[in-house]
């Protein structure tokens, strides 16, 4: 199948085994940690205030993690990113073992763990061209994406056993191990660098900046795009996360059971349009096809805020996950198969920096205007600006012609 077409790469069997497996672990992370402070404050307030750790330093350090990648061995780099992680958690699971854990531990906890994401993550997007010829990039970034989705899937009902057969340390101490393997699976591949690396003598950080701000400027596919991703977090994002379990409460009186059904169907979306990309070796038309995948979502948001009963809800959370994937994946092979090999991490991290700056936006003014105007009338304005962003960006002839 084609899909599988880029395991028969040894180097990209081995990453992505590692990092599917990590991947696993941090789902099965994840829910563990959200009871634990459940059951240790039973505070909402101080629940958002982990996760806020968790993604505010991917954001303070998106920048430099891109010129990291770009100046060093990112296989290194993802090496050593593994092996913090697994240092930090175990010592975690430790602690919680000896009934020792205590909230200012996750607090740090979180904080590392959000700053060493803004290194991994360029780096491995950026290390995938690296590593298998370019008629193989589809086929890597559509595993790597359902990895993640069936890690969203998987993961958290595997926590929930986790914790009740054992507790939440035993969770902790799973994501610890999964990061010590994906180390393991990079040792094997660890010596192999790409062009990009280079020199530290051979400019300065400021200046590998300002070359990666230039290459995304120079290219109207490049900020056009981010600027739009950025926009739609706000009319999109914010509505998805914060404004759909008022809708299903409140205006479809549903309980929890089925707002959990929602989000399953977004992840199988997510799987069946990876499934549908990974058919296509080389893909023609990407912009025209990624923007209308955007424009698509867009009607889809929009669609929650009709009065429809909740099997219509889930269609449509199932056509928005299946939509967003498709933009997502060609975006990621944009990136790799147009962006130059040396500038690549940095411009990943512009991109990441640039696509989610205002997402924390985005959840305040979701709140307030749910709890002024109704949930549906959230999905309903948000969903006809998420369509019409992406339709004014393919106003540009940069963006039509993107093949």
């Amino acid at each position: 199948m084609a899909l599988f077409q880029s395991l028969k790469h040894r180097s990209f069997a081995w990453l992505w085994s590692g990092q599917a497996l990590s991947r696993l672990g941090d789902n099965v992370y994840r829910v563990a940690l959200a009871w634990w402070v459940l059951e240790k404050t039973g505070s909402a307030t101080i629940m958002g205030k982990v996760f806020i750790l968790s993604y505010t330093p991917m954001l303070a350090f998106a920048l430099i993690g891109g010129v990291t990648v770009d100046r060093f061995s990112r296989m290194q780099v993802m090496f050593v990113a593994d092996l913090l992680r697994f240092f930090v958690l175990i010592g975690i699971a430790i602690l919680g073992f000896a009934h020792l854990l205590e909230l200012w531990h996750v607090y740090i906890t979180s904080i590392i763990l959000g700053t060493v994401e803004a290194f991994f993550q360029p780096a491995y997007t950026a290390v995938l061209p690296d590593v298998i010829p370019r008629e193989s990039l589809v086929s890597a970034n559509s595993l790597t994406s359902l990895s993640k989705q069936v890690a969203k899937v998987i993961g958290p009902a595997l926590s929930g056993v986790v914790v009740k057969l054992g507790s939440t340390s035993t969770a902790f101490a799973i994501n610890a191990a999964s990061f010590l393997i994906s180390a393991a699976c990079l040792l094997p591949i660890l010596r192999l660098t790409g062009a990009a690396v280079r020199s530290l003598e051979h400019s300065s950080i400021f200046r590998d900046l300002q070359d990666g701000l230039k290459a995304v400027i120079r290219s109207p596919w490049l900020w056009i795009t981010i600027a739009v991703a950025s926009l739609l977090n706000v009319t999109q994002g914010g509505p998805y996360l914060v404004g759909l379990p008022f809708l299903i409460k409140d205006q479809l009186h549903a309980d929890a059971g089925s707002l959990g059904l929602v989000y399953s169907m977004f992840a199988v979306g997510s799987v069946v349009a990876t499934l549908g990309v990974s058919r296509f070796t080389i893909m023609r038309r990407r912009g025209l096809v990624a923007y209308c995948a955007l424009i698509i979502s867009g009607f889809m948001t929009l669609g929650f805020g009709l009065s429809v009963p909740l099997t219509g809800i889930f269609f449509f959370s199932l056509a928005l996950g299946a939509s967003i994937s498709v933009f997502t994946l060609i975006w990621i092979n944009l990136l790799q198969d147009l962006v130059p090999r040396e500038l690549l991490g940095r411009v990943v991290s512009i991109d990441n920096l640039g696509s989610y700056a205002f997402l924390p936006l985005s959840y305040g003014i979701t709140g307030w205007a749910t709890d002024r105007f109704g949930a549906s009338m959230v999905f309903i304005i948000g969903g006809a600006a998420t369509a019409a962003l992406p339709a004014l960006g393919l106003a540009h002839r940069a963006v039509r012609r993107l093949d």
